[in-house]
C-alpha cells in the first residue's frame, strides 16, 4: 500500500512519463517550482476548465464571462489593499534553514490534535460496534472534549495574534506548542517577519522612464475594475456574477508540493455581485452549489471536508474552504468569500469613478456586495491525478497502472487500434478515426501487441479501447474495451459515435448539476 509520500511521488513521475507535466526549462536544469503541462496535461487541464466554465456559465443565465489582462494601472493593488496587505507571516528554522508559513505551522499542530481525535472516534466505533452514537461520543467522551478544547484554545489565541499582526505572539505561540521543524525536528526559530507575494515589473521602453507594475496575485480584480462594463453592456441586473480563468503569480518562499504551491498558476474565479444584506444567504447558495460540482467530479466524497476560517481576509465577513485530501493530507482546494464591498468602494475611491448599481424596482442606487469562488486549477488537476492514479495485481499475476480518470475529463477519450497492420485493418481504423475525430479527442495507435497498448491506454487515462479486427471488414463491427472494468463488447460502428458521446460527455454531467 503506498504511503501518502510514496504516492506524491509516484504521481509526480508519473506525470513526466506519460506526457502530463514536464519540469520547466528541465534542459536547463529546471526553475524551481515552475512546470510545463505536456500533450496529456494539457487536454485534461483544458477539460476541467471546460467543466468549471461550462457549469458556471453556461449553465447560469445571470453569469457571464471577462478575460482580463494580466498588467493592470498599479494604483489597482493600492485600491484592493494587496501592496499593504498582501503578506504572509514567515519564519526560519536556524538548524535546518528551512521556511515556514508561521500559520500554516500552527494549523498543522491543530490537524494533529485533531488526528488523535479521530483516532479515539474509531477505536470506540470498533468497540461497539453497530450500538455506537458518534455524536454523541464527541460531545461527551472526555479526552475528546480535552482535544477539542485544545484546538479552540489555540484558534481563538492564533485568530487574535493575527487579527492584531502581533508577530511576536506569533513565534511565542509556536514554542508554547512546542513545534518543531518537520524536516529536522529542531525547535530553534527566528522571528516571525512579514513578506509582500507580488511580482512587479517595469511598464516602459527605457528604465529611467518605466513605471513599475505588479503581475497580478489573483483574477478578481480584473473584474471589480470591469463592473460597470460588464453590467452596462450587458444589460446586467443584480445578482449577477462575473466568472474568468486566467494566470496569476505570487512569489511564493514556500512554493513545494508539485503542482500544489507555485509562482505561476492558474484560477478559475467567480464574482457573485448582490444586494447588499443579502449576502450571506447568496454565500451559503454558492457553498452549497460548489461542493455539488466537486461531488459529481467523482473523486470521492470522503475525500472532501469544509473549514470555516479562523482568520478572515481584510475585505470578508465571511469565508470558508473546500479541500481535498491531497497525497499531502487536507489542504485548501477552494475558496468561497463573502467580501462585502470592500473592493467596489476601493476602487471607486481610489479612481474617482462610481462603481455603483441602479436599482430600478428599488429606485435606488447601492454599492453591490460580492459572493466569490476561487478555485485553483492546478490544485484541481493534481486532486485529479492523486485520487486516479491506481497500481492493480491482475489474476495472472500480472500488474497495471492505470488513471481511472473521470470519462468526460480524460485527455483521450478512445483509441483506434488495427488488430494488424496489414489485410485493409489499417484502413478500415482510419476511416473510423475520421469519423469520430471531428466530435471527440481520439488517437490512433498500431504499435506492439494489443495487450501492450491497452496497458499503454489504461496508464494515460484513455477510457475506451477501439479494436479492429478481420471480423470486422465482414461483419462491420468493432470490440470496445472499457477501462476501469478491462469488460469488451462487439458494437457496430455506426453505434460508436453516439455510444462514446453519451460516455464521454461532459453533458450528462452538467444536467446532473442542473437537476440537483
Amino acid at each position: 500500500m503506498n504511503t501518502p509520500d510514496d504516492l506524491l511521488k509516484k504521481v509526480i513521475s508519473h506525470c513526466k512519463e506519460y506526457g502530463f507535466i514536464y519540469p520547466s526549462s528541465e534542459i536547463y536544469d529546471g526553475l524551481s517550482a515552475t512546470y510545463d503541462y505536456g500533450p496529456n496535461g494539457a487536454e485534461l487541464k483544458n477539460n476541467l476548465r471546460e467543466y468549471w466554465w461550462k457549469a458556471m456559465v453556461q449553465m447560469n443565465e445571470n453569469i457571464v464571462g471577462l478575460d482580463a489582462a494580466i498588467f493592470m494601472h498599479p494604483s489597482t493593488w493600492k485600491a484592493s489593499g494587496h501592496i499593504e496587505a498582501f503578506n504572509d507571516p514567515l519564519i526560519d528554522n536556524k538548524d535546518s534553514k528551512k521556511r515556514y508559513r508561521a500559520d500554516v505551522l500552527i494549523e498543522d499542530h491543530i490537524e494533529k490534535i485533531r488526528g488523535k481525535i479521530q483516532k479515539e472516534v474509531k477505536k470506540a466505533a470498533k468497540r461497539f460496534g453497530e450500538s455506537f452514537d458518534e455524536e454523541q461520543f464527541l460531545n461527551t467522551n472526555p479526552r475528546v472534549l480535552k482535544n477539542q478544547e485544545k484546538i479552540s484554545s489555540i484558534q481563538e489565541r492564533m485568530k487574535t495574534l493575527l487579527d492584531d499582526e502581533d508577530l511576536k505572539g506569533v513565534k511565542e505561540l509556536i514554542e508554547d506548542l512546542g513545534i518543531a521543524d518537520p524536516v529536522s525536528g529542531s525547535k530553534n526559530w527566528t522571528d516571525v517577519r512579514q513578506f509582500n507575494l507580488m511580482f512587479s515589473t517595469e511598464l516602459g521602453s527605457l528604465s529611467e522612464g518605466a513605471n513599475k507594475v505588479y503581475l497580478r496575485p489573483e483574477t478578481a480584480q480584473g473584474i471589480f475594475v470591469n463592473f460597470s462594463n460588464v453590467q452596462k453592456t450587458g444589460r446586467m441586473k443584480i445578482p449577477f456574477g462575473i466568472a474568468q480563468t486566467g494566470k496569476a503569480f505570487r512569489n511564493e518562499i514556500i512554493a513545494r508540493q508539485f503542482i500544489f504551491r507555485m509562482r505561476e498558476f492558474e484560477q478559475m474565479e467567480m464574482q457573485y455581485f448582490v444586494k447588499p444584506g443579502t449576502e450571506i444567504e447568496h454565500y451559503e447558495y454558492w457553498k452549497k452549489k460548489r461542493q455539488q460540482w466537486h461531488e459529481l467530479l467523482a473523486l470521492g466524497k470522503e475525500k472532501y471536508r469544509t473549514h470555516d476560517h479562523i482568520k478572515l481576509a481584510h475585505y470578508a465577513n465571511a469565508a470558508c474552504d473546500i479541500e481535498y485530501d491531497f497525497p499531502m493530507g487536507f489542504k485548501e482546494l477552494e475558496g468561497i468569500h463573502s467580501r462585502t464591498d470592500f473592493d467596489l468602494k476601493g476602487h471607486e475611491e481610489e479612481s474617482g469613478k462610481k462603481l455603483r448599481y441602479f436599482d430600478p424596482e428599488e429606485n435606488e442606487s447601492y454599492t453591490p456586495y460580492v459572493v466569490e469562488t476561487s478555485i485553483g486549477l492546478d490544485r484541481l488537476f493534481l486532486a485529479v491525478m492523486s485520487s486516479s492514479y491506481k497500481e492493480e495485481k491482475q489474476k495472472d499475476g500480472s500488474e497495471r497502472t492505470l488513471l481511472s480518470i473521470p470519462d468526460f475529463l480524460a485527455p483521450v477519450k478512445a483509441v483506434v487500434m488495427p488488430l494488424t497492420k496489414k489485410d485493409g485493418l489499417p484502413e478500415k481504423a482510419r476511416e473510423i478515426m475520421s469519423s469520430l475525430q471531428t466530435e471527440l479527442m481520439c488517437k490512433y495507435d498500431e504499435k506492439d501487441s494489443i495487450g501492450k497498448r491497452y496497458r499503454r491506454q489504461d496508464a494515460v487515462g484513455t477510457p475506451y479501447c477501439i479494436t479492429i479486427d478481420h471480423d470486422t471488414l465482414s461483419d462491420n463491427s468493432v470490440t470496445i474495451r472499457e477501462r476501469d472494468s478491462m469488460k469488451q463488447e462487439r458494437v457496430n460502428i455506426q453505434q460508436l459515435p453516439q455510444l462514446l458521446e453519451e460516455k464521454t460527455s461532459v453533458s450528462h454531467v452538467l444536467k446532473s448539476l442542473s437537476a440537483d
